[in-house]
Order: structure tokens, then sequence, then C-alpha cells
């Protein structure tokens, strides 16, 4: 079976695959991860090979170590010792984040092509790749809790909120105000944003989302195509 390892800002998500299946999944939050803690979540999972993708350099280190010592196998690394298979047509190609190319090319093997991926991170990232299956750029936003946390921080009396669901559009009270602002706000903004994408590449684009909080926004959002919230992993598993 093979492991795969997606490293972001906030989680990391790991994904067991037996064949093309995720058999096992779980995340772990990036600044709690312990070697205990994977060895818990792993439990017997008889594990043959493994191949990580990260956002963190100092995380991927410390995993990619661990992995040995608890499983005798070397993790492969893309950007390091495999790289997306996929044209890549930024101006600086290095700036890409590796997961933004794995989603590429995860979404062109997987839906086709033209293709728009919003990824609802850490970070918001949209990434759009042209009939010719090639990764042109995209856009990146603040997440959703980075913006719900800026507005605590950088005002005087709003408070500080857990993500969570809007009790409805127009809040009743500060922290539903706050609520509403960010979900529905950032709804509509992949909305339009992911229209005028299309525009650029074509209107027969398909716009898949993923990423930690696809499940909480996702009923907000009137342009998603597809939901698929394993897309990094199992683009890892088609690159391995």
């Amino acid at each position: 079976m093979l492991l795969a390892v997606d490293i972001g800002n906030t989680n990391i998500s790991f994904g067991v695959f037996k064949g093309n299946k995720i058999v096992k999944r779980f995340n772990i939050l990036t600044g709690s991860y312990c070697a205990k803690r994977l060895k818990k979540n792993l439990g017997r999972a008889d594990i043959s090979d493994s191949i990580i993708c990260s956002v963190v350099p100092k995380a991927t280190d410390i995993l990619a170590r661990d992995l040995e010592k608890l499983l005798a196998i070397r993790a492969h690394i893309i950007g390091k010792d495999l790289k997306a298979p996929i044209k890549n047509l930024y101006r600086k190609a290095k700036q890409v984040g590796q997961d933004r190319l794995v989603n590429a090319y995860a979404g062109v093997k997987l839906y086709g092509s033209p293709l728009i991926v919003i990824d609802f991170g850490t970070a918001i990232t949209f990434d759009a790749i042209s009939k010719r299956s090639e990764y042109l750029g995209g856009a990146i936003l603040p997440g959703l809790q980075i913006s719900l946390d800026a507005l605590h921080e950088r005002t005087a009396l709003l408070p500080k909120v857990k993500l969570n669901k809007p009790k409805g559009l127009i809040g009743k009270d500060t922290k539903n105000s706050m609520l509403s602002g960010i979900i529905y706000g950032f709804a509509s903004l992949s909305d339009d944003l992911s229209l005028r994408i299309k525009l650029k590449i074509g209107r027969n684009a398909k716009v898949i989302g993923t990423g930690g909080n696809i499940n909480l926004i996702k009923k907000y959002c009137r342009n998603l195509d597809i939901i698929d919230r394993d897309l990094t992993l199992k683009g890892l598993r088609l690159i391995y």
C-alpha cells in the first residue's frame, strides 16, 4: 500500500491507497505533528512506499525522517525526487507551490481540461489549466480562518471567532455578521473569479473545489462543478 502525504501550513493530510482507492485517511495539525501521533494513526497498515508533497520544508524533513524510522522506507518528495508531469507556464516556474502543480495534474487526469482548481486551504488558490493541459498560473488569496483572524487582530472591537457556518446571510450579531461576510463573501468571490478565468481559458472549463475547507463552503458556491477533497492525495498516487 502507498502512503500519500500532503503537508500544508495548517494540516498534514495522510491517505493510504490500496490500488487506486483510499482505504484510510487522517489529518494531523502541522504544528502538533509528532512521530507518536503518526504511528498511532497508521496503526497496522502495511505500507510499502510513500510520497510527500509539501509547502512546509521543515515539516518535510521531520516527516521523511520519521517515515524512514517507522516504516524503513525512504519517502519520494515532489519537487526533489519526482515532478508533477505537467507543462508549467509560470514566468518563474520554481515559484509555484508543488501542491498547486499536483492539483493541476490530478485535475487534468481525472476530469480533463480546460480546468480551474480552487483549493480552500490555509490560503485560497485558483489554478488555471489550458485546453492543452498546460499550467497557466492563477491567483492566491487569504484563507477563511486567516481572514477571520485578521478582522480580530487588526480591529479594536471585533472578537476572535472560530470558523463555522453562519446562521444566515444577514448576521444578527457580530459573530454571525463576521461569519456571513467570510463564508458568503468568499463564496461569491470564488464564483465571480472562476467566471472571469473562464473568459480567458474557455467557457467550457470545469471548476473543481478542493482543500480542507471545501466541505464548509461548498454549499454557498454556485459555480463548482466537482467537489474532490482528496484531489492532492489522488494526484500524488497518480504521479507515483
